[in-house]
């Protein structure tokens, strides 16, 4: 599996982010629309650091990020 992790990260240029103060602080921003904690923090992640982020839940379309799917 680690493998096949970092094969993917080389040829999508993927990179993989570390939950930072700053995403977390982020969190204040976000209206209390969905309520798993993973999902948030990834919703913040893509605001805070200006990212598009590839979901299929409609729920994120109740934030403002970009959405790619």
């Amino acid at each position: 599996m680690p493998e096949l992790i970092r094969e993917q990260q080389v040829r999508n240029d993927l990179k993989i982010l570390r939950i930072e103060p700053r995403h977390i602080y982020g969190l204040q921003a976000l209206p209390d629309v969905h309520r798993d904690p993973f999902d948030r923090i990834m919703i913040a992640q893509a605001i805070v650091e200006d990212l598009s982020l590839v979901s299929a839940d409609l729920m994120f379309e109740r934030y403002p990020v970009r959405l790619l799917w």
